[in-house]
């Protein structure tokens, strides 16, 4: 079986937030001297493809649509035991919203050799959308599975266990089929290991531009989801010292000052 991945690469959610900047022209995140990963989401599809791997053989590609600074995501994916990455780099991709992005991941899909399963992350760490998934089956005329995180294949139907409001529940699909992953204890995301991340630095990485795929122009050109504004929220916050020389003086006194505030 031949599982493919999308894997986005986005500002390290860790970083102190005072770190985050907006472009004041474009909107988007800043990211000049900042640390970049995986989106966490796409790390666990990762995670759900290594294992997938391991029981019942094939082969996993990584496939990356960014600037050329995501080649280090894709090489991040192989470090972690993926066989081969794609990097989808062009000027062209840098202003296109989901629905432009789908339809260029699924063109890259198809020349791919459109794989058995393909896999996203049910959330953007970055924007926050949940989309990519059902844009990408949309894209491909595939059927899409979402909020997934654990596939068994068995014989040539897949077994999805996906998350539902009271519990989870299990789908059977053929193949092909495209599946959104969450995580949970099952797809926690592997550590990479030192040889491994050697190798993947030395093994090329293909680099597609818009000219390697028959894309639309129509597509390309015309944004169907417009972005007016993005903000990064600013908050307020003050710290009371409540003395006293007990500590029940202190509780009492910090009873007294959250009734003040109508807190309790």
């Amino acid at each position: 079986m031949h599982i493919l991945v999308c894997i986005k690469q986005i500002i390290d959610p860790e970083i102190s937030t005072d770190l985050f900047r907006l472009d004041p022209i474009t909107k988007r995140q800043a990211r000049g001297g900042l640390s970049l990963v995986i989106s966490a989401y796409d790390q666990n599809a990762l995670e759900v493809a290594l294992q997938l791997r391991e029981k019942v053989g094939g082969k996993i590609t990584a496939l990356c649509l960014g600037e050329s600074g995501a080649m280090g995501a894709v090489k991040s994916a192989l470090g972690m035991g993926v066989d081969e990455g794609v990097l989808l780099s062009d000027a062209r991709f840098l202003d296109l919203d989901v629905f432009g992005v789908a339809h260029v991941l699924a063109q890259a899909v198809r020349k791919l050799g459109s794989p058995g399963l393909v896999l996203t992350g049910a959330v953007s760490g970055d924007s926050g959308h949940k989309v990519m998934g059902p844009l990408l089956a949309e894209e491909l005329g595939w059927p899409c599975v979402t909020f997934v995180t654990r596939i068994a294949l068995q014989g040539e139907h897949l077994y999805l266990r996906r998350i539902v409001e009271d519990g989870y529940e299990v789908m059977e699909s053929g193949l092909p089929v495209v599946a959104s992953i969450l995580s949970d204890d099952g797809n926690v995301p592997r550590y990479s290991k030192l040889k491994d991340i050697m190798a993947a630095a030395k093994k090329p990485v293909p680099t597609w531009t818009a000219a390697d795929l028959p894309l639309d122009g129509n597509r390309m050109g015309a944004a169907r989801l417009d972005l007016h504004d993005m903000l990064i929220p600013e908050g307020e916050s003050h710290c009371e010292w409540i003395g006293g020389d007990t500590p029940q003086v202190k509780a009492e006194q910090l009873a007294l000052r959250l009734r003040e505030l109508k807190v309790i």
